[in-house]
This record gives structure tokens, C-alpha cells and sequence, in this order.
């Protein structure tokens, strides 16, 4: 049977399908891809495309291949060698036996697609064979992957529809969120005017945003009841920080969500590296659509 064998991995790399969706009235999060535009993309690259897809982070990957294999991988800008040669990115390969695959950090993104034109041999859980590394479940063994892991590649895939284009540049875009009437409204105002920054705090359940003018600091406390959160959701935590939540979000949340980013930029705010200015859009909801 074909495998790769993974012989460094960055932290956080994991494997991710669509997401693990209809799951969160029972406490579980839908989890897939970070940049799912990128995901897509990856496997629109190949003729045949397997559901499952390796996410790596910043740090990138290295494996070896056994046996014959079509691969594709994209996502963010990163540096791909195969063999010690250097190769352009994104990138579709004809990999076989004996076959090493680097791929290190470049100029820019967080998280880099690998998908190949099998299936990753790995049963799904609840449906779906993606991690959600907050609760270990899902994924290879329920864990990210590291060196030494053995990834079986099994049936072939299908095709896969490409990714839709969208916005590169401008503010993120959002919905007033369910509680954005509690906030005054020069809060309100300067959570449209302020720029914000991301932070180095950033995972795959959450993106802490700098606020360097600190215009929730003088908020009044906000006591809510939890209630159901959903990914892109703009929660103001009691110090006054904004947190975007992202695809391993916990499934309720008691802080005020001031907005909530719409899904089209969704992608686009998980590339975001730290330190990147961020700025923020309301938009109507059949703008959104």
C-alpha cells in the first residue's frame, strides 16, 4: 500500500476534511480546514482528490514517499523542494518510492494544504476524519502529526470543485454580532475605526487581536448567559481583549460577541501572520450572502 512517512512536522499539523458539521448541540465544534478556500484549491490541482487533506503551519513538513503517487499542495506562500530541488508553489507533483518532500516556511500565510489523489487511510469519527486537537478527537490518533508517523493512502479520490475567487486585500468583513446593541455606541464606532493587530497568541480555536487603543476598556461588564458560538464570532473577553474565534471554537461562550466575520473572509483572517494590521467592515447580511 502507498504511505508517506512524516519525518518533521511544525507544530498544529493535523488532518482536516470539509469539517465535522451538525455536531455542536453536542459540545463538538465542526473543526476542518483553516483556510478552506486553500484546501479546495489544493485538491481542484489534481484530477482525483482524496476528502482529507494534511494542514501545516508555518513551519511546514518534510515526508518520504512509498510508492506511486499524485500529490498537490497550497496555501499561504511557502518554499517546496522535492529531492533537494526547488519547485514553484503552489505546486502538483508526480511523487514515487524513495521520493522526500520539503516543504519550509516562505513569505507569508499560516497554514499550507497537502492533498493527494488517494485517500488517507484513516477511519472517519462522527463522519468526518478531521482533528480537533482541543478535545483529542478525531484525525491520526487523535493527536497532530509528528516525525515518524506512517500515513496509509488508500482508495482513489474524486474530483473536486475549485475554490471560488475572493477579496485579497481590504478590511475584514462582519455582521453586527447578537449582542453588538450592549456596546455603546462610541464603542461600536471605534470598533470600526480602530486599527487592530494580530496577535502572537493565534491557534486553530482562537486569534487574540492587539488593541492598542484599548477602546473596550472602559466597556461596562457584560454578564451573559452562554449560548451557542459560531466560527468568525468577535468576543469581547472581561479584560476588554477581542478574540476571533475560529474552526475549533468551544461550542458556548458567555463573553459578548460585538460581530462575527463573514465566512468569505474567514480564510483570509486565519493567514494573517502576528503583527499584521486588521481593520473591520459591517456589511449587510445579503451583502454577506
Amino acid at each position: 500500500m502507498t504511505a508517506i512517512e512524516i519525518t518533521r512536522a511544525g507544530p498544529l499539523t493535523t488532518l482536516q476534511d470539509a469539517g465535522r458539521f451538525g455536531m455542536l448541540a453536542q459540545g463538538i465544534s465542526a473543526s476542518g480546514p483553516m483556510d478552506a478556500g486553500a484546501f479546495r484549491a489544493a485538491g481542484a490541482m489534481l484530477e482525483q482528490a482524496g476528502s482529507t487533506a494534511i494542514e501545516f503551519t508555518r513551519a511546514g513538513l518534510d515526508f518520504s514517499v512509498d510508492g506511486p503517487v499524485r500529490a498537490a499542495c497550497a496555501g499561504g506562500a511557502f518554499s517546496l523542494a522535492v529531492n533537494g530541488n526547488r519547485r514553484e508553489w503552489p505546486a502538483r507533483l508526480g511523487l514515487d518510492t524513495g521520493d522526500v518532500v520539503s516543504i519550509t516556511p516562505g513569505a507569508a500565510g499560516n497554514y499550507g494544504y497537502l492533498r493527494f489523489d488517494r485517500e488517507i487511510d484513516v477511519a472517519p469519527l462522527l463522519g468526518s476524519r478531521s482533528t480537533n486537537l482541543t478535545v483529542g478527537l478525531g484525525g491520526f490518533k487523535r493527536r497532530a502529526l509528528r516525525a515518524g508517523d506512517r500515513i496509509a493512502l488508500g482508495a482513489m479520490g474524486a474530483a473536486v470543485e475549485a475554490a471560488a475567487a475572493v477579496e485579497t486585500e481590504g478590511p475584514i468583513r462582519v455582521l453586527w454580532g447578537l449582542h453588538a446593541d450592549l456596546f455603546d455606541g462610541a464603542v461600536r464606532r471605534g470598533f470600526v475605526e480602530t486599527v487592530f493587530q494580530v496577535s502572537p497568541s493565534l491557534d486553530r480555536m482562537g486569534i487574540r487581536l492587539a488593541d492598542p487603543a484599548q477602546i473596550f476598556r472602559g466597556q461596562r461588564r457584560l454578564t451573559l448567559v452562554s449560548d451557542a458560538i459560531v466560527p468568525g464570532d468577535i468576543q469581547i473577553l472581561g479584560d476588554g481583549t477581542p478574540i476571533v474565534l475560529m474552526r475549533d471554537h468551544q461550542p458556548v461562550g458567555g463573553f459578548p460577541r460585538i460581530a462575527t466575520v463573514v465566512s468569505a473572509d474567514l480564510d483570509r483572517l486565519a493567514q494573517m501572520r502576528p503583527g499584521s494590521d486588521i481593520r473591520f467592515r459591517p456589511v449587510t447580511l445579503e451583502h454577506a450572502r
